[in-house]
């Protein structure tokens, strides 16, 4: 998919949103849902999308649903780093196919990384395992500030 088109309400992180999927939940405020990556480049890859959206990218929202994003990404990002105690983290955003994106719904990643050990490739490493999941996700969410 191009950078233009049209929302899809049911693509699945909108239906994560309307509880029809399930994920495994980091947090979640008025403005945002945080949950693990079920196709993890690494060990507690997390994703944020903002909860009130139709925007299919970065390029597609509206500035006053950015700024309460980017401030939920910092404090999971921040909760990531406390809870793996990474080396580093990669905190990105995918604008369209080409570029990467595979679900139409705005949604940022971050993605812990240790010297020495390499990143898994974009939804192509297999589906992770769901107890360890959950497991990293209440790793991650007690270290919310």
């Amino acid at each position: 998919m191009s950078l233009d088109g049209t929302y899809d309400p049911d693509n699945i992180f909108a239906k994560i949103l309307r509880g029809e999927m399930p994920a495994a939940r980091v947090f979640e405020d008025d403005h945002v849902l945080a949950f693990m990556d079920v196709f993890p480049q690494a060990r507690g890859h997390t994703l944020v999308i903002p909860k009130r959206s139709t925007a299919r990218n970065l390029l597609d929202e509206a500035p006053e649903v950015v700024g309460p994003l980017m401030l939920g990404v910092q404090r999971v990002a921040r909760a990531v780093r406390a809870a793996l105690n990474p080396d580093g983290l990669v905190i990105t955003q995918f604008n369209g196919a080409p570029a990467g994106q595979t679900v139409f719904h705005l949604h940022i990643h971050i993605i812990p990384r240790w010297d020495g050990l390499a990143l898994g490739r974009h939804g192509a490493g297999g589906m992770a395992d769901i107890d360890e999941l959950k497991a990293l996700a209440a790793q991650i969410a007690a270290k919310i500030a």
